[in-house]
Order: structure tokens, then C-alpha cells, then sequence
């Protein structure tokens, strides 16, 4: 069963400072993007988690000097009094707000041994040199600035829980400058968060990292690090854990994650139409974007006009929830057969487009030459993530978007 535990969480002392200090996390963003988001905003996080924003300009993001600057600029936040530690170990309740719909999230602790033993269970592979990257930062400042983002099989007990605290009026309370809604409840009562962590060890067998695969490792491996050096090591030290938000898997949504093409890998566009009759049916959808609605339907965009792909019987392989994912149909029959694309995780003639973009990014793409054509897919849903995840399977890279971000800043969890 999972482990999920309260913490002593270090965060923003008011509701003014939340809003100024909360920031999208850390790699979404470039530096001159960090840099536009913190002008005029000292207290933002961004100072800790981008600190090169505050080095020379053309510092490598990489250097020791930014990490150190990241170490002086976190002790200046608490020294400032913008950060303040919990007295006692609390839960927290985060809820975003994105077009009218709302997600709740729990925050508290994760266990390093769950992402060892399979209990937190991942449907992404990582990569050890991006996975060291999310290290470094943790290793000197000392603390997990940013969540990881996870989901759980709902249960009415702790939803009812969710509801009780979100009835009363919540800690911080903002709207982000994407109109995105954020608010963020304590759970100071002591026999709540004691129920809290009983009922995840009681009625959570798993659970899914649905963002943050590399942070999440990351965190395991700090974790092993500090067990391996401390000759006195008990398990009872905050190292042991990391902060995830938990969302009930009936309150999220996972939207499109598009692809691009540079080129027609040598075809005319009446070519590449003629071999994708060969797995699809193939109808001219007019210059109006197409959304696939359906699974197994696919829009494209070429020369300015969008068709809508049906796959034949022929092309769709149920025989494992890999197989049967649109982005393996798209793979398989289309970027790996036509376009001679094999390996997504390294090739430089496809690209990837966050379904938060809107179709017009693909448009704009293809329009402005920056790719050749430009294919909309129908969303993974979190039954199909949960299913590879619980079978032992990985998704094809870039499969899954979920929209909002947490935002960082929120509340920290520090290792000691």
C-alpha cells in the first residue's frame, strides 16, 4: 500500500507573497522566459529554481555559480521571513481551476522505497543524465522546491475528507496571469492528517506519476544517496520522502500532445496522402482545424488544408494497451513507415506540441514553414495510463499532457 505522510511544510507567509512568489516549475521555461516571468518580482521562486536570471548574462545554466546563487537566494526567502516552516506535520489541499473545471489535489510526502518496490508505478522511461540534472539543485539547496505530480484510484473516504477542508476558506487564493485558478488549504487539525495517512495505507494499493517521471527518480535517487552516507540511517529522516501532489484519478483530465514533421521524407503531398490510404481512410476536411473526437481518428494539416484520418481494422493491434494507443498507431504506420522517423526520442525531424497550444500552433507551424505537416491526436485517457502502468508497460515518448501546472512555491519540503 502507498505510503503518503504529513511534513513540515516551508512556504509563503501571506496570501500577497504566495501570489508573487508561486511560479511555473522550473522546465517549461528557458532563461530568457524565467527571466520576462521574475521582472519586477523579487520574491519569486524563480530566483531559487532559475538563479541564473540573477548571473551575468550567458552564465551556462549549469555552472556551480548558479547553484550557489540558488543556495544565497533560498536563504534570503526565509531570512526575509517570505518562507515560513510549519509547526507540526500537516497535509495540504491544492485545487486548480482551468476552464471551469477543478482538480484537488492532496500534498504530502511520497517514500523513496515505494518508487523502489513498484508502489509508485511509472509509465515513462528516464534518461540518468536528466535525471542527475533535477538532482543537483535538490542536493544544494537542500529541499524539494517543486512537486511531483501523481494520481491515485479515488476513494470516498479521503474525497469526503477533500470536501470537508475545501468548504472553509483557503490559505492563499490567485489567479495566475494564464487565468488559471490556485487555491491552497492547511490541514492543521492532527487527528485529520493522522486519518489521512491511514486511509492511503489502507485503501491506496498504488500509486501513478502522471508528471515529473525524472524529478520522481531523482528524488528516489537523492534519497538512496543520503541512506547510503549516514552511517546512523533509521528511516525515520525527511531524505526518505519527496513532496507529490496526489489527484483522484476521477478529477483528471490528460489533453492532445501533437506532432510536427520537418519534412515529406521526399514525397509530394499528393504522395503522402496516397500512402496513408494504405492504413486510413483519408477525407479532405476543409481549411477549418479538425479535432479528432473519437479514438483511432486523426486530423492532419498539410498545404493549408486539414484531412481526418480514420485507421483501417487492418492497422489497430489490441493485443496490449501499448499497441492500441493512437500515438503507437501514428508511430508505427505513419512517422516509422512513411516518414523513415524511428526513434522519437532523438530524432530532429519531429517535434512535439502541448495540446494547451491549440490546434492554431499547428497551423502556424506548417503555414510558416517551419514544418511540412502536422498531425492532432485524440487524448490518452487516465484508464489507458493506469492500465500500461499497472501492466508493467511504457508509453511511446511525449504521449501524455495534463494541464494546469503546479505551480512551485506553493509549499516546500525540506530533507532535514
Amino acid at each position: 500500500m502507498a505510503i503518503v505522510k504529513p511534513f513540515k511544510g516551508l512556504r509563503p507567509a501571506t496570501r500577497e507573497i504566495c501570489e508573487e512568489l508561486a511560479c511555473l516549475p522550473y522546465d517549461v521555461m528557458n532563461t530568457g522566459e524565467a527571466t520576462r516571468m521574475a521582472a519586477g518580482k523579487p520574491k519569486s521562486l524563480l530566483h531559487v529554481t532559475r538563479a541564473e536570471i540573477d548571473c551575468p548574462p550567458g552564465t551556462d545554466v549549469h555552472a556551480e555559480t548558479v547553484y550557489e546563487k540558488s543556495v544565497k537566494n533560498f536563504k534570503m526567502f526565509r531570512d526575509k521571513g517570505w518562507l515560513v516552516q510549519d509547526e507540526q506535520p500537516c497535509f495540504y489541499v491544492y485545487a486548480q481551476t482551468m476552464e471551469g473545471r477543478t482538480q484537488y489535489g492532496i500534498v504530502g510526502c511520497a517514500a523513496c522505497a515505494d518508487y523502489a518496490n513498484g508502489v509508485i508505478k511509472k509509465h515513462e522511461l528516464t534518461r540518468p543524465d536528466k535525471e542527475e540534472d533535477r538532482m543537483v539543485l535538490t542536493r544544494h539547496v537542500n529541499a524539494n522546491l517543486e512537486p511531483v505530480f501523481f494520481a491515485y484510484k479515488a476513494v470516498p473516504a479521503i474525497d469526503a475528507i477533500v470536501a470537508d477542508v475545501t468548504s472553509r476558506e483557503p490559505v492563499y487564493d490567485f489567479t495566475a496571469e494564464d487565468g488559471f485558478g490556485h487555491r491552497f488549504w492547511v490541514i492543521s487539525c492532527r487527528e485529520t492528517n493522522r486519518r489521512l495517512e491511514e486511509l492511503f495505507a489502507t485503501e491506496v494499493p498504488c500509486t501513478y506519476v502522471a508528471d515529473g517521471h525524472h524529478r520522481t527518480a531523482a528524488a528516489a535517487r537523492i534519497g538512496e544517496e543520503r541512506r547510503r552516507a549516514n552511517p546512523l540511517h533509521d528511516g525515520s529522516e525527511e531524505y526518505n520522502y519527496f513532496m507529490a501532489v496526489h489527484f483522484p484519478d476521477t478529477q483528471l483530465q490528460i489533453i492532445d500532445y501533437n506532432r510536427v514533421v520537418n519534412d515529406l521524407n521526399g514525397l509530394t503531398p499528393g504522395e503522402l496522402v496516397a500512402r496513408l490510404e494504405e492504413c486510413f481512410h483519408v477525407q479532405d476536411a476543409g481549411r477549418k482545424a479538425f479535432r479528432p473526437t473519437r479514438l483511432h481518428e486523426f486530423g492532419m494539416y498539410l498545404e493549408g488544408h486539414w484531412f481526418r484520418l480514420i485507421a483501417r481494422p487492418e492497422a489497430l493491434d489490441d493485443s496490449d494497451p501499448v499497441n492500441v494507443l493512437d500515438v503507437t498507431i501514428l508511430s508505427r504506420h505513419v512517422l516509422s513507415k512513411i516518414f523513415d522517423i524511428q526513434d522519437l526520442r532523438r530524432s530532429t525531424r519531429v517535434d512535439f506540441v502541448g495540446g494547451i497550444r491549440g490546434l492554431g500552433e499547428l497551423q502556424r507551424r506548417v503555414d510558416s514553414k517551419e514544418a511540412r505537416v502536422a498531425f492532432a491526436l485524440y487524448p490518452v485517457s487516465m484508464e489507458q495510463l493506469i492500465n500500461i502502468a499497472d501492466t508493467g508497460n511504457i508509453m511511446p515518448p511525449k504521449t501524455t499532457w495534463f494541464e494546469p501546472k503546479l505551480r512551485s512555491g506553493l509549499v516546500i519540503h525540506e530533507l532535514d
